[in-house]
């Protein structure tokens, strides 16, 4: 077979072998020369994060982590104060759930005595009132024939005491018999019962024989008080049982609590306690003054009671509360106050005395008496503390951390 090659061909075979191999050589010194730059560019990488750490760890060395740096002028103008942890007798108490009540020895219930028509109600619902005042005013027709039958016995009374006196001297004088002046006398002692049961009737009502007009009924406060219920309306009929108005004496509240079979041992008449109301940081002190001797058929507890001084009623009726007694005494080796300790981040801490200020000691709490904390790990005895002022070495700390985030 012959192949017919003519120049033209031959020179177009040349180039194309010729750029083949340019772009050939151009491959293998671009490949060489790739890692050489890769390797350079780590090496910058290192260098660089290196200086960075460097920088870093240099930054942070003069920094002691956990303290909250502050000068002992900055203490003491911050009301700061330090205390050392020691062994302390700590109260053991009991807290037992009670409420505010009224004082039943000085709380009526207020009755009309008699059925009849509210005329007036003078008294209104939260008003004080005081001895004797006049709360409300019924129409009452049985109280008008009552005192109907007290004037009436009056009069034959009166009529009774002229006759004997008159029998009396006749028979002295020997005009009349002895018997006539024996009825005279017996009629006018009838006459001063009979006068006496009309009398009472109304006493026992609470009401005057004479007083105004004959059918109306005052209603008044038997001591001095609050009008702390009240369920009469003008026009009303009422009957002679009707629970008119309640009064108490709020300047005294009882708080009754209950106690458990296992703490009834615990509490007797006389016991002194502290009371607090929930949710709130006042307190008050009081002693034991009852202790029932049943349990509850339902609650199995027993109802105890301290009558406590009201001058601001603050303690209301309802209000509940807990009340705290001493069960007993234990010995704890290292205890602090109970000012020292804040939280921190869900645990309770104590900030102790450091070199160039303070540090937080996370501490596992014991026993307290509302004075004194023990501590049962966390620290030792010997070791000084925050006694004062905690709050404001947390504040440092907290606003130390913000900086630092940021």
């Amino acid at each position: 077979m012959k192949f017919n090659i003519n120049q033209k061909n031959i020179v177009s075979i040349l180039l194309v072998l010729a750029v083949g191999a340019v772009l050939a050589l151009a491959i293998f010194f671009w490949k060489k020369d790739v890692p050489a730059k890769q390797g350079a560019g780590e090496s910058e990488h290192s260098e660089q994060s290196a200086g960075k750490s460097t920088g870093s760890e240099e930054g942070h060395a003069n920094e002691q982590p956990g303290i909250v740096e502050m000068t002992p002028q900055q203490a003491q103008l911050a009301g700061i104060t330090l205390a050392t942890a020691s062994s302390s007798s700590i109260d053991v108490t009991v807290t037992l759930p009670g409420e505010v009540r009224f004082n039943e020895d000085r709380t009526a219930h207020i009755v009309p005595r008699v059925a009849g028509v509210v005329e007036t109600v003078s008294a209104t619902l939260g008003q004080d009132v005081t001895k004797g005042q006049q709360l409300a005013m019924i129409a009452s027709p049985e109280l008008a024939e009552l005192r109907g039958q007290a004037n009436a016995a009056a009069k034959r009374l009166e009529l009774a005491r002229l006759t004997y006196e008159r029998e009396k001297k006749l028979w002295q004088d020997r005009i009349s018999a002895e018997q006539d002046y024996q009825q005279a006398r017996q009629a006018y002692s009838e006459s001063q019962i009979e006068l006496q049961s009309a009398r009472s009737k109304l006493a026992a009502l609470g009401a005057e024989p004479g007083s105004g007009s004959a059918n109306r009924y005052v209603l008044r406060a038997p001591f001095t008080g609050v009008v702390v219920e009240k369920h009469l309306s003008q026009g009303e009929a009422v009957k002679e049982d009707a629970n008119a108005f309640l009064v108490s004496d709020l300047s005294s509240v009882w708080v009754e609590m209950a106690v458990t079979a296992k703490d009834l041992g615990h509490v007797r008449v006389g016991q002194p306690v502290t009371i607090r109301p929930a949710g709130g940081d006042t307190t008050v002190a009081g002693k034991v003054s009852y202790v029932g001797n049943l349990l509850g058929e339902q609650t199995r507890t027993a109802t105890a009671r301290v009558v406590i001084a009201n001058p601001g009623r603050a303690w209301r009726p309802g209000l509940f509360v807990s009340v705290e007694l001493v069960r007993g005494k234990t010995e704890a080796p290292v205890t602090v106050l109970a000012s020292a300790l804040q939280e921190v981040e869900g645990k309770q801490v104590v900030f102790l005395k450091a070199q160039n200020g303070f540090k937080a000691q996370p501490v596992k709490t014991g026993a307290s008496d509302g004075n004194y904390v023990a501590i049962a790990e966390g620290i030792t005895a010997g070791t000084q503390y925050v006694a004062t002022g905690s709050f404001v070495v947390k504040a440092e700390q907290a606003k130390g951390s913000a900086e630092h985030g940021h």
